[in-house]
């Protein structure tokens, strides 16, 4: 059966899926993720929870409101961001879960070379 090359829709398709992937490929903005899960938080409040400067938080929370991740709304004199798409958490967690997986077969894989006798 041959194989059909796939359309200019698939290839757009392809491209944000990579750019979804790319804006989470950052560590940072995995970090205001995980404060955000707990609720809306203003600038002043990540930046303590984060660590980040402000510069860069404002930055980085630019790149998540641009992607529909995060949500900004104003309130008095300064802005909460909260989460738009509560799937991301299920998006995260099934990375982690697979990631943990791979270490524990590794850790076990180094100690069962551990536990082999050596001729040397």
């Amino acid at each position: 059966m041959p194989k059909t090359k796939p359309s200019q829709a698939d290839l757009d398709i392809f491209a944000a899926v990579a750019d979804y992937f790319k804006m989470l490929s950052e560590a940072s903005r995995l970090q205001i993720l995980a404060c955000l899960k707990s609720g809306p938080m203003n600038v002043m409040e990540l930046t303590e929870a984060t660590g980040l400067g402000q510069a860069n938080l404002s930055k980085h929370l630019k790149v998540l409101t641009q992607a529909g991740i995060v949500t900004r709304q104003p309130k008095g004199t300064s802005a909460f961001y909260e989460i738009a798409d509560p799937m991301i958490f299920e998006l995260c967690e099934l990375a982690c879960d697979r990631i943990s997986e791979r270490i524990l077969q590794q850790a076990e894989s180094i100690k069962a070379l551990q536990n082999t006798k050596t001729i040397f």
